[in-house]
């Protein structure tokens, strides 16, 4: 039951049926993370990091910008931007020089496809390096030790970001808890 919803959400995203998950932490990610950002001048450059179909209206508020997307499943690039790309975000590095980004979101994908130390390492040292000087990085993840596979202080490239209050939050750390996870926005 549940994979033949999940084929009718891709189908239906396909045919440019808007369909958004109902969580609390998109909620959180559609109306206050993303329309904070997109309100600022200064952020241009764009790249948001995993898509599916829940993803596929994403397009739509970042019309204004120069917005990319990247995930390494090629079923999904339909759920990305005209600007996508079909590869890891360990391969950053091959798509863009330093200093090419103003706002990296990588929502969901910590604990579900950068699932070792050295592929976080690997992935946050090329989001830092293909931020510009000022840039910002978003790291949203569930705080659920099954999707933890490592300690985040353990990580030495994401301890090179500096912690970011000027948030939609005015903090730099925000918790989403609902009765189905603990989801957290990290703002550096």
């Amino acid at each position: 039951r549940r994979r033949m919803r999940r084929t009718l959400c891709h189908i239906g995203a396909r045919l440019g049926i808007e369909i958004r998950l109902k969580s609390m932490q998109r909620k959180v990610l559609e109306q206050s993370i993303i329309p904070f950002y997109v309100s600022r001048n200064d952020m241009k450059k764009i790249l948001f990091v995993g898509v599916d179909y829940y993803t596929n209206h994403y397009r739509k508020f970042f019309k204004d910008k120069e917005y990319w997307t990247i995930e390494p499943d090629p079923w999904k690039k339909y759920f990305g931007s005209k600007n996508h790309i079909i590869d890891k975000l360990e391969n950053l590095h091959l798509y863009f020089q330093h200093d090419y980004f103003d706002l990296i979101i990588c929502n969901g994908v910590f604990g579900y496809g950068l699932n070792t130390k050295e592929q976080c390492e690997i992935a946050f040292r090329n989001c830092y390096d293909c931020l510009r000087e000022a840039g910002e990085f978003i790291l949203g993840w569930d705080d659920i030790p099954k999707y933890r596979p490592v300690s985040l202080e353990e990580i030495e490239n994401l301890a090179r970001f500096r912690h970011q209050s000027l948030s939609p939050f005015s903090t730099w750390r925000y918790l989403v808890a609902d009765s189905q996870t603990r989801h957290i926005y990290d703002f550096y």
